[in-house]
């Protein structure tokens, strides 16, 4: 009997009220969990950069007279070597800019997400599900 009591109120418990603060956070964390998956999938995209660094390698091999194909967009252009080279190097720096600044909102939503778990799982337990 006094088990059955026992699991009467660890099931209240998992029965929390929730109230419209815990709502905002729950919307907070879904949002940022959203936002953190969408900044993943271009950090993926970006990862381009390696190429990059092959090509400036591959660019830096090849005589200063040559003419190359350089890729902007869908688009292919002939270039000459050193003006395909500056613009690789601007390339990569756009790209390194793009990569640090998602970087530093990632690491904010993760922040975020974080603090939100710990409230979260505080009040509500194992009645909410914040993980992947």
């Amino acid at each position: 009997m006094n088990n059955m009591r026992m699991l009467a109120e660890e099931e209240n418990d998992d029965a929390a009220e929730v109230t419209w603060e815990d709502q905002q956070r729950i919307n907070t964390f879904s949002k940022l969990n959203t936002r953190l998956r969408g900044i993943e999938e271009r950090l993926e995209l970006l990862k381009e950069k390696e190429a990059l660094d092959d090509l400036a390698t591959e660019l830096e091999l090849t005589d200063e007279d040559q003419i190359v194909l350089y890729k902007i967009g869908e688009s292919f252009l002939h270039l000459p070597q050193p003006r395909a080279m500056k613009r690789l190097e601007r390339d990569q720096a756009e790209i390194t800019i793009q990569l640090s600044t998602l970087a530093a909102t990632a690491e904010d939503c993760e922040k975020g997400m974080k603090e939100l778990k710990v409230v979260l799982y505080a009040k509500f337990g194992h009645a909410i599900n914040l993980d992947e």
